[in-house]
């Protein structure tokens, strides 16, 4: 909402305009009437609305016609007054005051305008008549009131329309000429009732209303305020209610309802509580709340946010069949403005048989967007709703800034759950196979993937000693002059050598002794399609030798032409690495060092499959 309201007052000499301005101040008529009021503010703690109010009268004695339009274009609202027993000013209405303001606005973003009818104590009948045709033709006219600054009649609701015109203006939630709302409303309030629907079965029932209810005003629906609701729906919509649930076209039909009684104030305060601007467009405040991260620090899910996206993943998932259809997708997407995920990401994460992301794979797309584009991130979970169904502050809750890693590798220890692993090799070395290897995809199965569907990333989770982690595999083409800063940051390194070709592994030497060889990162050497007859390297030593000069550990042999699933020991090796960073190089040689990883991964994936089917039983 609006941090303050100008309210500007216009209108022929001689009409009041500086009388109802100071009888609103003085609660009384004045005596001695200047030809001008000075600019008042009224503070935010008095004002209905609570917001600081500017009113800003206009002499035609004192201003010129410059000084006349900077006020125009100033002015949150205008208040053109007319006096009810002068034909005359209610002429210069038309002829005069809308056509000039309207050529000194926006005509995409017309300021509101309120009719004033002053010295109702002067005459017996109503302006009304005269007048409804005029608000009929412009509809920038919000609304006309007739009042008397000598009887202080209406002088306070005059101005709490005009604050009420800004605030919650009718012009972006309804169309008086077709009696309907205009489309961005509609689309915003389907917007709403989808995140409100918590269950996704397309009625809002008694217990999402009012969690509904109590998100936007808080305050609880009595059981008999919830009947009369839908009772309300039922006698003028048959589809309005549904199995004892309000339908989307209830929901519309109910905050037509409002603003066509004047309670616009109502849609605004649901509009505003989800995030909606003056425009019907989510506000970028409400999409990027501020959240400071430090130089070497990560971004991460929290627990909070893991459980709100496992509720929005089993909310679609409807034939509980632990992945999304395409179908099922383009639901949980209907609330945001476009398409964010490609099929690109169908390669980037785990899929079920038919190609669809799996619970595993959603989780692990959000965990990757978090990790590189938080404020993505922060965006999505904005459309979602996570900050109205979670009751948090704002999406920058939902994220864990991790600590330096210089301090993870002083300490010896880090509570990071999210681990980068670059992988570089040269062109066909079999980069993209140890990727899709690491998702489960063998080498049939990858050869379905199309070529401008494939990915650069592959993130996933491994074991290490019973802890679930998430691996993320970033396949890098390095210019050998310069690798970027991010190209650098890793946490750990992965080097793959195709054994069937003699020139591959000088590539990774190379890469090594340039960017590696004295840095802190863990790296790893990879035999990749080890299934092929090994060849001799075109190398001044063998791959074990440089491994052993260098004090890395050996050689990994590693195939994805495999009948089954590759083997997923490679990734737990390397994950193990990128989260023990200090292990020694003879420890990372130790076959119990990996026995114990290994052993300890298997134990956790047992327990969580099981975990994960009692899961689906409670589901």
């Amino acid at each position: 909402m609006r941090k303050d309201v100008r309210i500007l007052l216009v209108g022929e000499p001689k009409v009041g305009k500086t009388s109802l301005i100071m009888s609103l101040v003085s609660e009384e008529f004045p005596a001695v009437v200047p030809y001008r009021a000075e600019e008042i503010t009224i503070p935010a703690d008095v004002t209905p609305e609570r917001v600081p109010t500017h009113i800003v009268d206009y002499s035609e004695a004192e201003q010129t016609d410059e000084q006349l339009y900077q006020e125009i274009s100033k002015a949150n609202v205008i208040c053109i007054v007319y006096s009810v027993n002068n034909k005359k000013s209610i002429e210069k209405v038309t002829s005069h005051w809308i056509p000039l303001i309207n050529e000194r606005t926006d005509k995409d973003s017309r300021v509101p305008l309120i009719l004033v009818g002053n010295k109702s104590d002067l005459v017996e009948h109503s302006s009304m008549e005269t007048v409804l045709p005029i608000m009929n033709k412009y509809t920038e006219i919000e609304t006309c009131v007739e009042c008397s600054a000598k009887n202080l009649k209406n002088i306070s609701e005059l101005f709490y329309y005009a604050q009420k015109a800004v605030l919650h203006p009718t012009g972006p939630l309804y169309c008086p000429e077709k009696k309907e709302m205009r489309s961005a409303c509609v689309r915003a309030l389907t917007r709403i009732f989808k995140v409100s629907d918590l269950d996704n079965n397309g009625v809002l029932n008694d217990y999402e209303l009012t969690f509904f209810q109590r998100t936007c005003f808080n305050t609880p629906l009595a059981p008999q305020a919830l009947e009369d609701v839908k009772n309300v729906v039922c006698k003028n919509l048959t589809d309005g209610v549904d199995d004892n649930g309000l339908t989307l076209k209830g929901f519309l039909f109910l905050h037509t309802l409002f603003i066509q009684r004047g309670r616009h104030e109502t849609t605004w305060t649901v509009l505003r509580r989800f995030g909606y601007d003056d425009d019907l467009e989510l506000h970028q405040d409400y999409l990027f709340p501020p959240l400071k991260i430090p130089p070497d620090c990560t971004t991460e899910l929290n627990h909070n946010a893991y459980l709100f996206l496992q509720s929005v993943f089993d909310k679609h998932d409807k034939d509980r069949d632990c992945a999304l259809s395409p179908e099922e997708l383009m639901d949980l997407f209907s609330v945001f403005p476009y398409i964010p995920w490609g099929l690109d990401v169908n390669s980037t994460v785990c899929t079920n048989d038919q190609g669809w992301i799996t619970y595993q794979g959603y989780l692990s797309q959000w965990t990757l967007t978090t990790y590189l584009d938080v404020q993505r991130c922060l965006e999505y979970l904005g459309y979602l709703g996570y900050s109205i169904i979670a009751e948090q502050e704002s999406q920058a809750s939902a994220i864990t800034v991790t600590r330096d890693k210089n301090l993870d590798l002083q300490k010896k220890q880090t509570q990071r759950n999210v681990f980068r692993c670059h992988v570089f090799g040269l062109t066909g070395s079999g980069k993209t196979g140890f990727l899709q290897g690491f998702l489960g995809r063998n080498l049939v199965h990858q050869r379905t993937i199309r070529e401008e569907h494939k990915s650069y990333y592959a993130i996933s989770t491994a074991h290490v000693y019973g802890q679930e982690k998430y691996l993320l595999l970033h396949e890098v083409f390095p210019d050998f002059d310069f690798l970027s800063e991010t190209e650098l940051s890793c946490d750990v390194v992965c080097l793959i050598y195709d054994v069937s070709n003699p020139c591959s592994f000088e590539y990774c030497s190379r890469i090594f002794k340039q960017h590696f060889m004295d840095s802190k990162t863990p790296c790893m050497l990879i035999a990749a399609k080890s299934d092929l007859p090994e060849t001799k390297q075109q190398y001044c030593m063998t791959p074990l030798e440089f491994c052993r000069k260098h004090k890395m550990p050996p050689p990994q042999s590693y195939t994805c032409n495999t009948a089954a699933a590759p083997s997923k020991d490679i990734f737990i090796k390397l994950t193990t690495m990128a989260v023990y960073p200090h292990i020694t190089h003879s420890d990372l040689k130790s076959s119990t060092f990996w026995l114990r990883a290994s052993v300890g991964a298997t134990v956790c994936a047992v327990l969580g499959f099981a975990m994960y089917r009692a899961l689906l039983r409670s589901r």
